[in-house]
């Protein structure tokens, strides 16, 4: 138990680090390549920040118990936004400057009628995890035109980074998802093991232990997006990794592993990530104020009391 605090500890100090240097690069990347900075946080951060689901999604299907995937998959969703975005909105609010966040806002949302559809038939199938995969992919397209139509209004824009700035912005980038990756192992090896000591269920440990400890990177990184200002990376992030998980993560279990679902056990993650993503719908001039933070902080305290008295 004591090990798995320490691993725990340790996860949330290299997040922190690790979140500092690859926002500082995302932005750097941002502005060389000419997109917008919330593309490279709904793309490049939030596919970094998700590869602890990602790699809990593989081992999970490999060991046969896809189950904790995609409770991690579905826990994250709600964590993201009821307690991730939910402490960076409680401190200060977030302005969502990029049109383009309305469109990932409106995926976010569709996730959980989709998934639900897909599952309704009690089995997730390799052919329902190829619809995903697909999906997946037009969410992708959508959001790499959006860049180009971008950088084709941008052209006579000067990039002010030269070969030394380039290569210091890869370096970041990569130091950054590096350490972000073996922050998400030490957190994720945390989390299971305080959970296993504790005796929960498979969905359970994925849904509520999983969900928290795989979320430290997002963590980490919106938090320093929003010190360095960079409130679209932040947002971006979040609404990338709901999307990346719910269409791409939970595809690759069940791509490996096919098995059988109990959707009373999804309801609550399911209605609770439609209840909180339409809690972070973007107010006038795209402002989303303190209050909405608080909100969703006891949204996140429901739905966990509520997870854990269906256990």
């Amino acid at each position: 138990m004591i090990t798995s605090i320490l691993l725990l500890l340790a996860g949330v100090i290299l997040a922190w680090f690790g979140g500092s240097l690859f926002v500082d690069g995302a932005v750097g990347m941002a502005r060389w390549a000419r997109w917008p900075v919330a593309v490279i946080g709904v793309t490049v951060a939030a596919f970094g920040t998700s590869s602890p689901e990602l790699m809990v999604a593989i081992q999970a299907a490999r060991d046969g118990v896809p189950q904790i995937s995609l409770g991690d998959v579905l826990g994250s969703n709600v964590v993201n936004i009821a307690l991730v975005l939910a402490l960076v909105l409680s401190l200060s609010g977030m302005k969502a400057e990029d049109p383009g966040v309305w469109r990932d806002w409106v995926c976010a949302l569709a996730v959980p009628f989709i998934l639900a559809a897909v599952l309704w038939d009690g089995w997730f199938s390799r052919l329902d995890a190829l619809v995903l995969v697909g999906l997946f992919a037009a969410w992708l397209t959508m959001v790499v035109r959006h860049a180009r139509k971008y950088r084709a209004r941008n052209k006579e824009e000067v990039v002010e980074a030269g070969q030394a700035s380039k290569l210091k912005i890869v370096l970041q980038v990569v130091a950054g998802l590096a350490l972000l990756m073996v922050a998400a192992q030490f957190v994720v090896l945390g989390g299971k093991g305080i959970a296993q000591a504790i005796g929960w269920s498979p969905f359970m440990v994925g849904a509520v232990v999983v969900a928290v400890a795989t979320g430290t990177p997002e963590l980490a990184t919106t938090v320093i997006a929003r010190l360095r200002g960079q409130h679209d990376v932040g947002l971006g992030n979040i609404l990338g990794s709901n999307v990346f998980n719910a269409l791409f993560v939970a595809s690759v279990a069940g791509l490996i592993h096919p098995y059988a679902v109990n959707l009373r056990e999804l309801m609550p993650s399911l209605i609770f990530g439609i209840v909180t993503t339409l809690m972070i719908l973007p107010g006038r001039g795209g402002f989303m104020g303190r209050w909405r933070g608080f909100v969703l902080l006891g949204l996140y305290a429901v739905y966990v009391t509520w997870e854990l008295r269906a256990a």
